[in-house]
């Protein structure tokens, strides 16, 4: 009796040990298939930055709780996010007071390091005086899809973003 408790024990003891082993598995498959997912992402030119929190020059950083984002397309590039920070000079809309950009004339250039990415967007400066003041945006992205977008623009100091990226959702 003695040596069949000692054969469950051990029974159970494997049984656990092997279902562990099998969800570490399960989790280098998962970060393997993103990995794969955040390449393929970057290499189409087809991805959406979604920023979850601010980090200003001059203040305090915070989290983002509305939808701000840089969609980025082979034809086109929007940006939509909030700014907090110094600004050199007045926009000239009161009402438009975030970083905010359509355009179609720009430059991508992406470098990649190993798993990460580094991935420079230059607006031209064919688009009308006082609609782009945004200089450039160098985004960095790891293989999880984790990103930090750091946005220079011509009159206002420079701000960081943290987020990550995922596939354009089609409306």
């Amino acid at each position: 009796m003695k040596n069949l408790k000692v054969f469950f024990t051990l029974c159970i003891c494997a049984l656990t040990f092997n279902f562990g082993y099998a969800q570490k598995l399960t989790k280098a498959e998962k970060k393997a298939a993103r990995a794969a997912e955040v390449k393929q992402l970057i290499s189409s030119g087809k991805y959406v930055f979604v920023a979850d929190y601010v980090i200003p020059n001059s203040m305090p950083s915070h989290s983002l709780t509305s939808n701000y984002d840089v969609t980025v397309t082979p034809d086109k590039l929007e940006i939509w996010l909030p700014y907090f920070g110094r600004a050199y000079a007045a926009p000239r809309d009161a009402s438009d007071g975030g970083v905010k950009l359509t355009t179609a004339d720009f430059t991508n250039k992406v470098v990649s390091k190993k798993n990460n990415w580094e991935i420079t967007l230059t607006p031209n400066q064919s688009n009308p005086p006082g609609a782009n003041d945004v200089r450039n945006l160098v985004l960095s992205v790891n293989a999880d899809g984790y990103a930090s977008l750091r946005v220079t623009s011509l009159n206002r100091q420079p701000i960081s973003f943290n987020g990550h990226i995922e596939e354009i959702k089609k409306s």
